[in-house]
């Protein structure tokens, strides 16, 4: 149950995070969540889309340095301590939580974090066991 992100490395210059949309909107590549983080010369964009195979050609068409990486969207109870109960969780089985993000789906009355753990496969599990709800890529592109 793992989802496809792909991350743009790009220069920490004016226009640059707009060339990115500007080239997928021009795809019809829908953006479905995005995260960026930043240092004082590049900064990472984290992408879910669901045209997984255009992005990844016109990110390369256009010159754009990228990679793909697997994370989880898991459903988190959207009240206090929701988030707390998954952060928890992984922290007392040594999973480390690597960077998350959030995203909005307009159909679940809960909030849906995208994880990047360094223990994946024992991170689904994990959650799996104790009931958290892991959804898969079609559900969020639904």
């Amino acid at each position: 149950m793992k989802v496809e992100q792909l991350s743009v490395f790009l220069e920490n210059r004016a226009g640059r995070l707009a060339d990115v949309t500007h080239a997928l909107a021009e795809a019809k590549v829908s953006i479905r969540a995005l995260s960026l983080a930043d240092t004082s010369d590049f900064g990472i964009l984290r992408l879910l889309v669901k045209e997984h195979e255009t992005a990844k050609t016109v990110l390369k068409e256009k010159g754009f340095t990228f990679g793909s990486t697997a994370v989880v969207a898991v459903q988190v109870e959207d009240s206090p301590g929701g988030l707390d109960a998954v952060l928890q969780l992984v922290s007392k089985n040594s999973i480390n939580v690597e960077y998350m993000y959030s995203l909005i789906q307009r159909d679940l009355p809960e909030a849906i974090m995208i994880f990047r753990f360094d223990k994946i496969d024992q991170a689904i599990n994990l959650l799996k066991d104790h009931h958290f709800v892991i959804l898969p890529e079609e559900k969020l592109f639904a």
